[in-house]
């Protein structure tokens, strides 16, 4: 990689962090989960840098929105807490690009690969807040629900419908607009 190329890695990981992070605090449907949560399309800008860049420029843009968020908007229990919540429920939004997609494949080859990377990236940052949520917020459970199960349905309340609204944005400009996406060499 020239150093071209990594300046412009490293404008796109900042431009993108910086829409993740606006998207995340301006653009989203909050206030119904009391402990914090909501639904925003703060994968949208990291998965589309982890498919145009790869899966480590991805991860390092997810944990700058983690930490930038962790400065904005604090909920902090405990400081392993903090780690599960912010730096890796976001870093694990950049493994989507492990699902590498190239203009070789099939348009429908594509969006499958895109679609499977959200889910894995969706899938880890829950388990990241899941944990968090047994260990740290398990006394808010209703009484008589397993704290696991409390966990779980809480967390996965607005992280599955941002895997869903990312992955029919990403289907839409997989299909509009493939160069956006297509990973840049």
């Amino acid at each position: 990689m020239t150093s071209q190329q990594r300046l412009l890695t490293l404008t796109e990981i900042a431009i993108m962090a910086a829409i993740g992070v606006l998207l995340s605090t301006y653009v989203n449907i909050q206030g119904l989960w009391p402990q914090g949560g909501s639904i925003s399309l703060v994968m949208l800008p990291i998965a589309l840098l982890s498919f145009r860049r790869g899966w480590v420029a991805g991860v390092i843009c997810g944990l700058l929105v983690g930490l930038i968020n962790l400065m904005v908007e604090p909920f902090v229990v405990h400081p392993v807490q903090v780690v599960l919540d912010y730096p890796l429920a976001f870093t694990a939004l950049g493994l989507s690009g492990v699902f590498a997609l190239n203009r070789d494949m099939t348009r429908g080859k594509q969006v499958t690969r895109a679609v499977l990377g959200l889910i894995l990236a969706g899938g880890l940052r829950l388990l990241s807040h899941f944990i968090s949520g047994v260990i740290w917020f398990g006394q808010y459970a209703p009484k008589g629900m397993n704290v696991a199960l409390y966990s779980f349905l809480y967390n996965v309340s607005y992280i599955l419908p941002d895997v869903i609204i990312a992955a029919l944005l990403m289907t839409i400009l997989i299909t509009q607009a493939p160069q956006l996406v297509m990973r840049q060499q």
